[in-house]
């Protein structure tokens, strides 16, 4: 995260790439405007109005002071970054606490698994000699009671072979931390693009809002770069709750480890053991799925940004367009009623 928020300040002090021409364009569109206005009032169509003729001004003295209104507009999401932040830190130091504990829980029943292991393989060799001799010298009735001693056994063996278990527990959990971790890298990469761009080009759009057919372009490139400000906020909130789930999750592989082995890793259950070694790996996968619904959940970051600032202006299209509908439609009315 250091090195991310590093890579943000570095590209945003590039601010002022198209400032030159942002002025420039800003500069001949508010002769066009001044022009456009001075005709609508010299043709009697518009009376003397002060204050949209500051408008332009305003927006100059914007993109004069490009980089500190930059910071202004940035200073909410920051601070609700920096909030959720704080947040995320302290459960991801209670989840990292519970993980070594889970750890060791881990460990304890990866070595009382190779323990049994250990005796079952004993247990083995010292029945293969007595099975020899009891093959040789006692009657059929004794060979099957020694049969039935040797074959759980043998199936015990069979069943704590741990390593390639153990092996392969831990590449999946390093694959789901991974995965969300890429995931995280992802959302923070897009939220510098995308703002890098919005401000270095943002210039262009309070210099295009000077005219009257793109005065919303200014208030449009507000909301958007607000919208991607909040990525950072979001995406730390998010990994909050993706924390309360981990923090569920360890307590309840916590608890089950505990019961195989005891609260100190001392006190065993064999035949607990046994059947847990069955299921192919060793974790109950509560965590590995927790990671797994933590990663798809960082890539709804730009959906949840767009529900808080809404940026597609599909709304207020929708409303102008019903409200032309309706005006044509009434007007198309009256003409028929003259017509008839």
């Amino acid at each position: 995260m250091h090195f991310l928020k590093g890579l943000k300040d570095s590209i945003w002090s590039h601010f002022d790439l198209f400032i030159g021409e942002a002025k420039a364009l800003a500069a001949i569109f508010m002769i066009i405007f001044f022009a456009i206005k001075s005709y609508e009032m010299m043709s009697g169509d518009k009376k003397m109005e002060v204050m949209p003729l500051l408008r332009p001004f305003g927006l100059a003295m914007v993109i004069l002071w490009w980089g500190t209104f930059v910071k202004v507009i940035a200073f909410p999401t920051d601070l609700v970054a920096l909030q959720t932040e704080q947040m995320f830190e302290s459960q991801q130091t209670l989840v990292n606490n519970l993980r070594l504990n889970r750890a060791d829980l881990m460990v304890a029943v990866a070595n009382s698994l190779y323990t049994y292991q250990a005796q079952a393989e004993v247990a083995e060799k010292e029945s293969d000699t007595w099975y020899e001799q009891a093959w040789d010298s006692v009657s059929s009735t004794v060979k099957e009671g020694i049969s039935s001693v040797v074959a759980p056994l043998m199936e015990l063996k069979a069943r704590l072979t741990v390593g390639m278990q153990l092996l392969f527990t831990q590449l999946l959990e390093l694959l789901g931390i991974w995965i969300l971790r890429i995931a995280v890298y992802i959302i923070f990469l897009l939220q510098i693009i995308y703002s890098s761009i919005l401000i270095i080009l943002g210039p262009f759009a309070v210099a295009a809002s000077i005219l009257p057919a793109f005065r919303d372009s200014f208030s449009t490139w507000i909301a958007r770069f607000i919208s991607v400000n909040l990525y950072s906020g979001i995406a730390y909130l998010i990994m909050y709750i993706c924390g309360l789930m981990q923090e569920y999750a360890m307590k309840s592989e916590i608890s089950k480890y505990q019961e195989l082995v005891g609260q100190n890793g001392t006190g065993a259950n064999i035949e607990k053991m046994a059947f847990f070694a069955t299921n192919g790996i060793l974790s109950f996968g509560t965590v590995i799925i927790v990671f797994l619904i933590g990663a798809i959940c960082m890539f709804t970051v730009p959906s949840i940004s767009t529900w808080i600032i809404s940026t597609s202006g599909i709304s207020s299209a929708s409303s102008t367009f019903g409200r032309s509908s309706t005006l044509v439609v009434s007007g198309a009315k009256k003409a028929a009623g003259a017509v008839l």
